[in-house]
């Protein structure tokens, strides 16, 4: 096999006339169309100087355009570094000369802004809209609609994702063509996906859930795309009726069931809802359930893994965990300190081991090598325990745990608690400094529609519930919680904004 990912997910549908991209005008590309664009966009990039091994930095909106250019940077043997579109100029300055890109790909608005950062980093610009125009489209459409595909390595680059950088400077994940391919093939066993699946795609494609979780599982199954620029709840309504399967984030299925048009009836042919990169709230679940007949299956994955646990398809699909070890995927739980695996059922660090797990940090070898053993096992950063029956929970990011007087306080415990209450729709529990015990407790709480949230009714139950070093010390009530685009919450800025809380109650 020259190119195990190229050729495998994609290469197998050469010539192919079924159906790929399901597009909102109601025109359809085939796989052989399909490809045969991303075939242009390798030939545009061989012109332009890109080699295999190059990294082509992507800051462009979702199109099928855009799909093509991924693919074709596959095929050509480059290494693909997608770039979430809310980025400022400033911050891609960062993106740009960390991973010393080749190829730069912008939207041709803001090409001016970008075109000194990238030539003082020695980078190429191209453009390409969502409309699939611009500097890049035009080469491509010149190119033929063949090209040699790059002979790559199962250990070769494919990808290179940064992380948010929330807790300091982005780190760049390395992941192989082994990374995605055994991901892809792992999910396609565990949710059952075949040619006779049409997925609802309203996910962005910056991001390894809807380019690798949803595009290369589908591609690898033969099954097809309605392929949407981004999620609109009355748009997806629309199209479910041509979908049997959908994969989307907490806030996709929250803003579903607020739609009337969302019905039983709507979704009764459906196969399967997934949701991931954001923890899917209990109540979520069960107003989904109560109002389709569906049980939403839940996940877990990460940047620098994609997909490690899965709920069952068949089975108990248990809200509050994200299931079970994917095929090949290794999980256990360990002391944060030793890195000794811990009983069942302790709370402690999850690390995974796998296929699926990246090559290393671009540049960054000591960072490697404090958070990857090397017995190949991940240290996730992610505060875990496993039950008796092997379902995984997470209960928070290890940089979320809050020490109060020497305690350790897992904010999920609270937030689990706190949800329940009457009026709360949903929380975010923080650590904010304290003068006396360290930390301490704040309770951000968001109300249900049109219910006022009784504090002092909450404030007692929580006293006669809770352990009284887990006693939120300041509550305060939103609107809605900061959330970045994939639907988690921002825990770093609001322990920014309540930063000062108990130094003001203090004094």
């Amino acid at each position: 096999m020259v190119n195990p990912l190229f050729d495998t997910i994609f290469g197998q549908h050469a010539g192919s006339s079924a159906p790929f991209l399901c597009l909102p005008d109601g025109t359809v590309q085939t796989y052989a169309t399909f490809l045969a664009e991303a075939a242009r966009y390798a030939n545009a990039l061989s012109e332009k100087g890109i080699k295999p091994g190059d990294r082509v930095a992507v800051h462009v909106t979702k199109s099928p355009a855009a799909l093509a250019l991924y693919v074709g940077c596959l095929q050509a043997g480059a290494v693909f570094l997608p770039l979430n579109t809310a980025y400022t100029p400033a911050e891609l300055e960062y993106f740009i000369g960390d991973s010393a890109a080749a190829l730069f790909v912008c939207d041709p608005a803001e090409a001016s802004d970008l075109l000194l950062v990238t030539r003082q980093a020695g980078c190429d610009l191209e453009t390409l809209d969502a409309a699939g125009q611009g500097s890049l489209a035009d080469l491509a459409v010149v190119q033929p609609d063949s090209f040699e595909t790059a002979a790559r390595d199962a250990e070769d680059l494919a990808a290179l994702l940064y992380t948010s950088g929330t807790t300091g400077r982005s780190k760049g994940a390395m992941l192989t063509q082994r990374n995605l391919l055994s991901n892809a093939q792992a999910l396609i066993e565990t949710w059952r996906f075949t040619s006779d699946d049409v997925l609802l795609h309203a996910l962005p494609i910056f991001h390894a859930h809807g380019l690798f979780v949803a595009t290369n599982t589908l591609a690898l199954a033969g099954g097809s795309l309605i392929f949407l620029p981004k999620f609109n709840a009355d748009v997806v309504v629309d199209r479910l009726p041509e979908a049997t399967s959908m994969m989307g984030v907490p806030t996709f299925y929250t803003r579903l069931l607020d739609t009337p048009a969302f019905t039983k009836d709507l979704v009764a042919h459906m196969r399967l809802f997934i949701s991931g990169s954001a923890p899917l709230l209990a109540e979520t679940h069960e107003r989904f359930e109560a109002r389709t007949g569906h049980r939403i299956l839940e996940r877990y994955g990460m940047t620098e893994t994609s997909m490690n646990t899965s709920n069952p398809y068949d089975g108990e699909r248990r809200a509050g965990t994200v299931g079970f070890p994917l095929p090949g995927v290794e999980a256990k739980v360990c002391d944060p300190e030793t890195g000794a695996e811990l009983p069942q059922g302790e709370i402690g660090v999850l690390e995974v081991r796998g296929p699926n797990v990246f090559k290393g940090y671009w540049q960054m070898p000591e960072k490697t090598a404090a958070e990857l053993r090397e017995n190949g096992f991940f240290i996730t950063g992610d505060l875990s325990r496993i039950d008796a029956e092997g379902y995984v929970h997470i209960v928070g990011r290890g940089k979320d745990l809050i020490i109060s007087g020497g305690y350790n306080i897992y904010p999920k415990e609270i937030e689990l608690f706190l949800d329940d209450q009457p009026g709360v729709l949903e929380t975010a529990v923080v650590g904010a400094p304290h003068p006396d015990f360290g930390e301490s407790v704040v309770a951000v709480l968001v109300p249900e529609a049109g219910a006022k949230i009784d504090l002092a009714a909450l404030e007692a139950a929580a006293r006669a519930s809770l352990a009284g070093f887990k006693l939120p010390r300041h509550f305060a009530i939103v609107d809605a919680l900061p959330r970045n685009t994939m639907g988690k919450v921002q825990k770093n800025l609001l322990r920014d904004d309540y930063a000062h809380v108990f130094r003001a109650e203090a004094s």
